[in-house]
């Protein structure tokens, strides 16, 4: 087959394929409620025992409060990320604030946060 023929084909079926997805729903965030977050967290964490659960008003992020501490769920694509928040450093960002973890696998989150929700996430956050 020719060098020309198998690139369309290939081009052609990575297109389609994106299409395909953005046309199903399977390419939109994920939003999260509280049932949802729930079931989420414990899919990533099943042995935690979930105290209570701050979705972000933009819905694609949630603090989760556990009984072994802090830890964060936020959507990624239509799927989510859960890590606890043991060894972090949050920044302010203009959107809302910078989590940085200190972990290779996951660098970063950015968790949109509005003016009145910023300062109830950072007294939740704060581990004194």
């Amino acid at each position: 087959m020719p060098l020309e023929i198998l690139l369309v084909l290939v081009v052609g079926g990575i297109v389609g394929v994106t299409v395909l997805l953005h046309f199903t729903g399977r390419s939109r965030v994920r939003e999260l409620t509280p049932e949802t977050a729930r079931s989420e967290w414990l899919r990533h964490a099943p042995d935690d025992e979930i105290i209570d659960i701050t979705i972000a008003h933009d819905n694609h992020s949630a603090l989760i409060r556990t009984e072994t501490g802090n830890g964060l769920l936020w959507s990624f694509g239509a799927d989510t990320v859960a890590r606890h928040l043991l060894d972090f450093d949050w920044l302010d960002h203009p959107e809302g604030i910078e989590i940085q973890f200190h972990e290779f696998g996951t660098p970063k989150a950015i968790v949109r946060l509005d003016d009145f929700e910023r300062p109830h996430w950072e007294h939740l956050m704060d581990p004194s």
